[in-house]
Formats: C-alpha cells, sequence, structure tokens
C-alpha cells in the first residue's frame, strides 16, 4: 500500500447555489400583504491550503472527488438560505497546481498559503428580489447556478535547500541520517528509498534542509527507474551534491562515470516553470552550484579510489570532499561547504527585487459586448448560437416549467440586445436558437421574435404569461417540417395506388386511345337513327 504520493489527480465540484422561494405574506386583517420569498444561499467554495501537518497527497489518492456545500433554498417571510460550507483541503507545503493540460494555476508555498479550486454557484433570487413597481406579484424565482467543477493536477516539489544526487546504493540516505536527526530506510541493496527524504542541517548559525532523489540511474529522463518521477523535488534547490559511491562492488562503474551519467541526466531533464526565483527565472540543474562528495572513503579501496579521482575532478572546477556516512569523516567540512552556497542564494534572492506586476484599475467600458451570435448549421438548417456569460448564467437560472420566467429571460435577453443581433444576424422566425455551448447547460429552443419585453403590463393568473396563449396557433419550424413530411407521404401513397391499378388490369389503354374510342362511340351513335329511317321507307 503507498503511503508517499507526490502526484494525484483532483476533482473538484464547488456548491450549487440554492433556489429562490416563490411565497406571497399571507397574514390576518392583510390580504395582499405581497411577495415574500426570499433568496437562496451561495454554494460554498473549494479552497486548497497549505499545511505544515500535512506532508503527502495520499488522503486525495485515495478520495480524489470532493464537493463543497450547496447553499440551502430561500423560504417564505424573507427568510434567505443558509450559504455553502466551504471545502478547505490541506496540502503540504511546495504544492504546485495544475491543469491537465500542464497549465500552472498556483504554485502554494508558505503556511497558509490559498487557492480557490472551484468556486460555489450564486443562489437564486426569491419573488421578493424581484418584484417591482410594474411587476408587483412574481409568480416566479430564479434557480441557483451551479458550482464551477473542474479537474485540477496537484504535484508535490519538496522545500530543501540542498539536494543530493547519485547512483542508488550512493549512500545518499545515509549521509541524511549522518548529518541530520532524518531516519530514513537504510539498506544494502538499489533501490530502498523510494520517497525523498527531508533532513535539516545545522552549519554554525546556518540552517538549512537536505533532500535526496532516489533512483536516479542513466535513462531516467526516459521514465527508467524512479529519477525522473522525484526530480520534481530538487527543482526548488539552490545547489546539488554528488554523492558518488567509490567502493562500489560493480566492474564497470567508477566516480567518474557515474559523475558524468548523473550530469547528462540532469541536463535532459527541463526544470518546470511552476518554480522560478524571484526574478522570475528559472536556473536548470546541471547549472546550479554543485559540490563533489566521494563517499565510502572508510573503506581502503574507497580510499584509494577517492585520492585517484580527486586531483582530476578538482581539475574540473568541482570542490571535493572525502567523506564516510559510518565513521563521519569529512561530513563538518561538507555541511560547511553546504552552508555557503546556501547563504548566497539567500543574498542573491533578498537582493534582487521580485517582479511586482502594479495592479490597474480599469473602469467598464460602456460599449463593452456581453455576448457574441455564431451563426452555423445543423441538418442543413440554419442554426444560430449566442455566448456570453450573462445569456449563460441566465439560462440556467431559469425555471422552463413557469411560464413567467420564461418571459422573464426573454425580456433580459431583450433588453441586452439579443433580439437585435438575431435579426442582424438573418435570424428568421422558427430557426433554431442555442445558448451556450454543447452541454447540458445548453438551451436550445425556436425562435420566436413576438416574445418582447413587457410581461409586467400583462395580467394573468401567476405563474403563467398571456403571450404564449397565441404561440398554439402559429406552428413551429418543426410542425411545419411534420407537415410537409406528411404531404410528401400522401403523394407518394397515390402514386403507388395508380400504379397498383395499373398493373391489375383496371385502366391499361392510354389517354390519346381513350379519347379517340369515345369520339368514335359519339360518331355512332349519332349515325344509328339515320339507318333506322331509311328502312321504314323501304318498307
Amino acid at each position: 500500500m503507498a503511503s508517499f504520493v507526490d502526484r494525484v489527480v483532483l476533482h473538484v465540484s464547488g456548491g450549487s447555489g440554492g433556489h429562490g422561494c416563490v411565497s406571497v405574506k399571507r397574514e390576518k386583517f392583510k390580504p395582499l400583504g405581497g411577495p415574500d420569498g426570499g433568496n437562496g444561499g451561495d454554494g460554498g467554495n473549494v479552497i486548497l491550503r497549505v499545511s505544515h501537518q500535512t506532508t503527502t497527497l495520499l488522503d486525495y489518492h485515495h478520495a480524489p472527488h470532493r464537493h463543497a456545500g450547496n447553499g440551502g433554498p430561500g423560504m417564505g417571510d424573507w427568510r434567505g438560505g443558509k450559504q455553502g460550507e466551504t471545502l478547505i483541503l490541506p496540502v503540504p507545503d511546495g504544492t504546485v497546481v495544475k491543469t491537465k493540460s500542464g497549465e500552472v494555476l498556483a504554485d502554494l508555498v508558505g503556511e497558509g498559503t490559498e487557492f480557490v479550486a472551484a468556486s460555489g454557484g450564486q443562489g437564486g433570487l426569491g419573488n421578493a428580489s424581484l418584484s417591482s413597481q410594474k411587476r408587483r406579484a412574481p409568480g416566479f424565482a430564479l434557480l441557483g447556478v451551479p458550482g464551477d467543477a473542474s479537474d485540477i493536477v496537484l504535484e508535490l516539489k519538496s522545500i530543501a535547500d540542498i539536494a543530493l544526487v547519485g547512483f542508488p546504493s550512493a549512500g545518499k540516505s545515509s549521509l541524511i541520517a549522518a548529518m541530520s536527526a532524518a531516519r530514513p530506510k537504510i539498506a544494502d541493496y538499489p533501490f530502498t528509498t523510494l520517497i525523498p527524504n527531508l533532513g535539516v542541517v545545522e552549519a554554525g548559525e546556518v540552517r538549512f534542509t537536505i533532500a535526496d532523489v532516489p533512483g536516479l540511474i542513466e535513462g531516467a529522463s526516459e521514465g527508467k527507474g524512479l529519477g525522473h518521477d522525484f526530480l520534481r523535488h530538487v527543482e526548488r534547490c539552490a545547489a546539488l551534491v554528488h554523492v558518488l559511491d567509490t567502493a562500489t562492488l560493480e566492474s564497470d562503474r567508477d566516480p567518474l562515470s557515474d559523475l558524468a551519467i548523473i550530469e547528462a541526466e540532469l541536463e535532459k531533464y527541463a526544470v518546470d516553470m511552476s518554480y522560478a526565483g524571484v526574478d522570475g527565472e528559472v536556473v536548470p540543474l546541471n547549472e546550479r552550484p554543485k559540490l563533489v562528495a566521494l563517499n565510502k572513503v572508510d573503506t581502503s579501496d574507497g580510499k584509494d579510489m577517492a585520492e585517484f579521482v580527486r586531483t582530476e575532478l578538482e581539475e574540473r572546477g568541482y570542490r571535493v570532499f572525502e567523506v564516510s556516512a559510518a565513521s563521519h569523516e569529512g561530513l563538518r567540512q561538507l555541511s560547511f561547504a553546504m552552508a555557503e552556497l546556501v547563504l548566497e542564494a539567500r543574498k542573491r534572492a533578498a537582493v534582487v527585487s521580485a517582479k511586482v506586476t502594479p495592479v490597474v484599475l480599469k473602469p467598464r467600458a460602456v460599449n463593452r459586448k456581453e455576448f457574441t451570435i455564431r451563426s452555423e448549421e445543423r441538418n442543413l438548417e440554419p442554426l444560430f448560437r449566442v455566448l456570453g456569460a450573462k445569456p449563460e448564467r441566465w439560462v440556467k437560472q431559469t425555471d422552463f416549467t413557469n411560464e413567467e420566467a420564461i418571459g422573464y429571460l426573454a425580456e433580459r435577453l431583450n433588453k441586452l440586445g439579443v433580439e437585435d443581433g438575431l435579426f442582424k444576424q438573418g435570424a428568421k422566425p422558427g430557426d433554431t436558437v442555442v445558448i451556450g455551448e454543447d452541454g447540458e447547460n445548453a438551451e436550445v429552443f425556436d425562435w420566436e421574435p413576438t416574445m418582447m419585453a413587457g410581461a409586467e403590463l400583462l395580467s394573468g393568473p401567476r405563474g403563467t404569461d398571456p403571450r404564449f396563449a397565441d404561440l398554439g396557433d402559429r406552428p413551429t419550424r418543426s410542425q411545419k417540417r411534420e407537415e410537409y413530411q406528411e404531404r410528401r407521404d400522401a403523394k407518394s401513397a397515390a402514386r403507388a395506388e395508380l400504379e397498383a391499378e395499373r398493373k391489375a388490369g383496371i385502366w391499361t389503354e392510354s389517354v390519346a386511345a381513350r379519347r379517340a374510342a369515345e369520339a368514335r362511340a359519339a360518331r355512332e351513335a349519332e349515325t344509328e337513327p339515320e339507318r333506322s329511317t331509311d328502312h321504314g321507307d323501304a318498307l
């Protein structure tokens, strides 16, 4: 069972807003008390907060779906619904929040740092808030808006000043255990360490943190071993320490070749832009200050190997220290050298001023467009799609089982200019109009431009709109299409009936032949009386 997780995909969703209430004040001796429906409560937010008591993302690995509390519905007597409970998720210090595509949303460093991962939905207005001088008693209320939902990636990048890098079994965990109070797992086989280890070291008055990268081998940048999974934990480090094994039992390895392989892997690793210095720049791992620690010099073979390679390493520009985690030889000198690098990095961070973008307050543009209309085609029929934050939110707030609410939506869209925009785009009555992108929240309807503003001037039962009474006499586009299809089916049936009669022999002559036969019959009928008269005279 996993006990350390440093990358998870978290599915978060804010709470949905509560629905507004439709209510009328009813009190003795006050028959017309007016609307008193309260507003729905807003949904809760999902907030990520840095906590030092959290060191891993294991909880989110087992339960990746998190949802904030929903807002309560409004009630009568002007009582509003309860606010949705905010869900606070503790994360370790150094957590980076990204989208699935890799876009960095936040870099959470420091106790108490927060990030709103999903916002709650807005509560709907009750009929008391929708009343006006012209609309005295609305028979509808607005629905609550669903909260935001998204999938985010959490990556843990440890906060450390010095990173220990090297081959498996080079002695990195042993050095941390010898130099600090940390007690990582230590054994005589490769890949003993499966999670990054942290230790706090004190060198004089300087206090700093060191971390090791487990499983770094050749090909780690291509996914081999475990180093590529844990190199992100050293991206925040100011300096690196190469821990080289001078007493390795493998014949094809030596400190110089190990150093070359590790340097090549560090060069191939692309540092994430999610963490940058105060000056906004990111220094690659292979370009950061480095020290070399020749470990295991307490053995005779290790001492000889260290003396053999020390000169060449110093000629390359490295500061070399011969150390032993078992006998603690050279650890004090190494710790003070680490402290010097840490102090230099902290001084540079203090001198370089952070790039702060000044906040510019811009007034809202008077002619800013609240929506756009896109002309499309679906099934060889015209389609007009209305996109915009306001119209899409208004659709979510509308109860389409209430005629008065639909009329209110039509008024809002008309005042926003959607009606005029559809006319300019060439829309005709009966054309299909979609508000929003395709999905659950998109609303599709046949456009009827007769739905103009002025519902407040119309009288009718609460929850109804008289303007909908005449719409039943006007066929919609789908009804016209059905009638056209019925006519085509009737013509096809008539043609089939005539063809069946022809094949059955009911009629076989052409129209010209039938007309010629009728003319002959008429002539014969005219000559028949003359023949009868001639026979009588002869007698």
